[in-house]
């Protein structure tokens, strides 16, 4: 069985850079993005658009679970009735993925989607400080409006973000995003650099 490490974390934490450091020292694939160019190819939707849908807080008033079949009527939201294809398109790439080879697979609700493959679910947080300090040396320096931005209004985009990713991940896995009972390590990255805390989980795997 292929090994398979799913990463959940907090916006600004660095969860990405610390999926993608573990898949380069294990030798492993990695998705992120990739994930989002799949569906939008699928699709045929672009991937901004794609982008979008997935950040938005799920609209419906009631959880929707893997396995569960759809059943789309005129009267539906548009806006949900691509909300959940793109969610089902989702749900196919990302275990496709993690049958190819070795893999870490960033946020999506990996870990709940591959529960049956039983991977290892990390999640990585820091405090605010630390997430406002690492958005501020991440931000594109075309990015105009988040260069603008004051330390208060960051922190409350962090916060925001954050929240709708609660919200996602609740409403198609049941379950509390962040919740460690739910995750077998949570990495602290306020105080260590992504590649350490990379090593030392590898550490941990041997």
């Amino acid at each position: 069985m292929n090994k398979i490490i799913t990463i959940g974390r907090e916006f600004g934490s660095g969860g990405r850079e610390f999926g993608r450091k573990l898949a380069e020292l294990l030798q492993a694939a990695y998705y992120d993005r990739e994930i989002i160019a799949e569906i939008a190819k699928r699709t045929a939707l672009s991937e901004e658009y794609v982008q979008k849908i997935m950040e938005r807080r799920p609209i419906a008033a009631f959880p929707i679970h893997i396995g569960r079949s759809f059943s789309f009527y005129p009267v539906i939201n548009p806006v949900w009735d691509q909300g959940q294809a793109i969610y089902q398109e989702q749900h196919k790439i990302i275990q496709e993925m993690a049958q190819k080879s070795d893999c870490v697979i960033v946020g999506r609700c990996a870990d709940y989607i591959l529960r049956e493959l039983k991977p290892l679910r990390i999640f990585v947080y820091s405090d605010m400080e630390s997430k406002i300090a690492r958005c501020r040396a991440n931000i594109n320096l075309d990015d105009k409006d988040a260069q603008a931005m004051s330390d208060k209004e960051l922190k409350q985009h962090i916060i925001d973000i954050n929240k709708n990713r609660a919200k996602y991940y609740e409403f198609y896995t049941g379950q509390d995003w962040g919740d460690k009972s739910n995750y077998d390590i949570c990495v602290n990255t306020t105080r260590v650099s992504i590649e350490s805390a990379a090593k030392a989980v590898i550490n941990l795997l041997n």
